[in-house]
């Protein structure tokens, strides 16, 4: 159920439904937003009317919820969710957010040249994988704590925030003051108890769609962070397992306008996964701006055919410069900036 305050709606006023709410058995979630306070009651309450509710002192609306997700609905936050971070980069505003780096975090020397390079062209944030999920155990897994810290080095020395993944439970607490934004790749998507953890951190939260997962999948798992009280969650479409063989995913550019119209969250899209190509991100990263997409996470690296991992969809540097130029071109037409 979603209670709707009047803007007039004075502090007791919401307070005596908040604790109405919790009386009939709610669990109740605020935001206040630019024109008026919405309460969020989800949960297994007893035996109630939403017409008693209607009728309180300073109640707007009262909106049944039919959806399995309540926190992630847009009607929880009408106006949308806008994603701040500490230097003033936000992500879910007029400005599009470029995420970009390797794929790992190889050497100082490599890190520290991929943050130079992004931050060259114009990107606000330096990704790029301290634990690494890999299908086969002989694969390049990460270097771990040391990669973190030369992560942050890299974004300091450049102004840049960190985002990296993060894989279980035991790995939160070491990164927390490494990274800016927690990245849950999509192997993780239902990783539920990662999720409640997540939720419990009051640290954003990048949350990617799982690779044969529903729109209303994702919406879910997202549910799962706000419950926990983190309602700074990204979402990111990243591509999703089909029939098609010449990419290695199908990126569903389409999730983007139903994320947006479903959910008040944010939504970016990883073009390098979704198509697993290089020579196919400038396409589908374009394609993500047009599309209304709220930011972009893009891998690139230094000497892409040397990479220890996903080199055939990291980007050359000056194929990415030249990205983020017309991209610029193509963000003012969709009322964005970059």
């Amino acid at each position: 159920m979603i209670v709707a305050m009047l803007e007039r709606a004075t502090e007791e006023e919401i307070q005596n439904v908040v604790e109405r709410m919790i009386e009939i058995g709610f669990n109740v979630h605020r935001t206040t937003g630019a024109v008026q306070t919405i309460l969020a009651g989800v949960g297994t309450p007893g035996a109630f009317s939403h017409d008693d509710f209607s009728v309180l002192p300073g109640v707007s609306e009262v909106i049944r919820i039919s959806s399995p997700y309540k926190l992630a609905g847009r009607s929880f936050r009408p106006e949308g969710t806008v994603v701040r971070f500490a230097n003033g980069v936000s992500v879910g505003g007029q400005e599009v957010a470029v995420m970009a780096g390797p794929c790992s975090v190889e050497s100082r020397e490599q890190i520290l040249e991929s943050a130079k390079l992004v931050s060259a062209a114009g990107a606000k944030f330096l990704r790029g994988g301290a634990f690494k999920p890999r299908s086969s155990p002989y694969s390049f897994q990460g270097h771990g704590l040391d990669a973190l810290k030369l992560l942050r080095e890299a974004g300091d020395a450049h102004g840049l925030l960190i985002v990296s993944e993060v894989m279980e439970i035991s790995q939160i607490e070491m990164m927390m003051p490494y990274v800016d934004l927690f990245q849950v790749g999509a192997r993780n998507m239902q990783n539920f108890n990662l999720l409640r953890e997540l939720g419990a951190v009051r640290k954003p939260v990048l949350l990617k769609r799982g690779i044969a997962a529903t729109i209303e999948e994702l919406l879910l798992s997202a549910e799962y962070l706000l419950a926990g009280g983190n309602y700074d969650v990204i979402l990111c479409e990243r591509g999703i397992r089909t029939f098609e063989t010449y990419t290695r995913n199908t990126m569903d550019i389409s999730a983007i306008p139903v994320v947006h119209k479903l959910s008040h969250l944010p939504i970016v899209g990883d073009p390098s996964h979704g198509t697993g190509r290089r020579d196919k991100v400038p396409a589908m990263a374009r394609a993500t701006v047009a599309a209304g997409g709220d930011g972009v996470l893009i891998e690139v690296h230094p000497n892409p055919d040397k990479a220890l991992s996903d080199g055939a969809q990291s980007m050359f540097p000056g194929k990415f410069a030249e990205l983020m130029n017309s991209l610029r071109i193509i963000a003012p037409a969709v009322g964005r900036t970059i």
